[in-house]
């Protein structure tokens, strides 16, 4: 009979682990962690602190998930970091816990992280996210669902990263990225509209590619005229039906609030 376990396998026995669960070699688990069905976990990979793993996903070796933060304000909390469903956490990434009792870092269903990609402390990722190598997240970051980061990308603390965007490789990122661009450089600025992206998600058939013409109007309105940030948006009232022209002028409005760091602008 197959063990699903290597023997060499360090596993706290308070920790719950779905018997169909495949443990590799010399893999670490800790007390409080728990993990869902059919979750491959590769040799020498670490899961510490507070950690829910959900089901189907591919830890690849090497990975550290759960540790302490990098952050000097850490007192010792035993935070959460949840992981959903169906993701592929490749070689040496490393996920970290967050700085405050009570706080979450999350990565949600169907993402895949490459190798080296680092995830710090209260990061939030949700769906259908693409991270390639050597990528660097900051403390406190969200990304919405369907963005791309190249490899070697850096992003700083606090930044928001919009839904189905693009982001170059080696680009440094200190301020909002603002969905449906393409995004590059140092310092960065939003080159074009994400066009094959959003085609690839089925974008342009849908409404027989009125909602896509109307983006692209939208876009060439914000970062193709003169107009400043706040006119273009307020023009494209007249396009609130469009439920992505809505999200990109409601993210460009809240990136501007305060407590956010702006987005990035364009060429113009």
């Amino acid at each position: 009979m197959t063990t699903l376990i290597h023997p060499t396998a360090v596993i706290h026995p308070g920790a719950q682990i779905h018997p169909s669960v495949k443990v590799g070699p010399y893999a670490v688990i800790g007390e409080k962690v728990s993990v869902g069905p059919e979750t491959v976990i590769g040799s020498h990979v670490i899961l510490a602190g507070h950690t829910e793993v959900g089901a189907r996903n591919q830890i690849f070796p090497g990975a550290a998930i759960g540790l302490e933060p990098q952050d000097l304000k850490y007192d010792g909390s035993l935070s959460l970091v949840k992981i959903g469903d169906n993701n592929s956490i490749r070689e040496y990434v490393t996920i970290n816990r967050p700085t405050r009792f009570g706080e979450e870092t999350r990565l949600g269903n169907n993402n895949l992280l490459m190798a080296y990609a680092h995830v710090a402390h209260n990061c939030w990722i949700e769906d259908q996210v693409i991270i390639a190598n050597s990528v660097a997240l900051a403390g406190h970051i969200h990304i919405e669902s369907n963005a791309r980061l190249s490899g070697l990308v850096g992003v700083h603390q606090f930044v928001h990263i919009g839904q189905h965007s693009m982001i170059g490789g080696m680009s440094r990122i200190d301020r909002d990225v603002p969905p449906f661009t393409i995004v590059e450089g140092n310092p960065s600025r939003v080159r074009a509209l994400n066009q094959i992206g959003l085609q690839r998600a089925g974008l342009a058939q849908i409404d027989q590619g009125q909602r896509y013409r109307e983006l692209k109007q939208a876009f060439r309105l914000i970062y193709r005229s003169r107009l400043p940030l706040n006119e273009a948006l307020d023009q494209l009232d007249d396009l609130s039906h469009n439920d992505y022209v809505r999200h990109l002028q409601q993210f460009l409005r809240d990136s501007q609030q305060p407590e956010r760091r702006g987005p990035i602008p364009g060429n113009k």
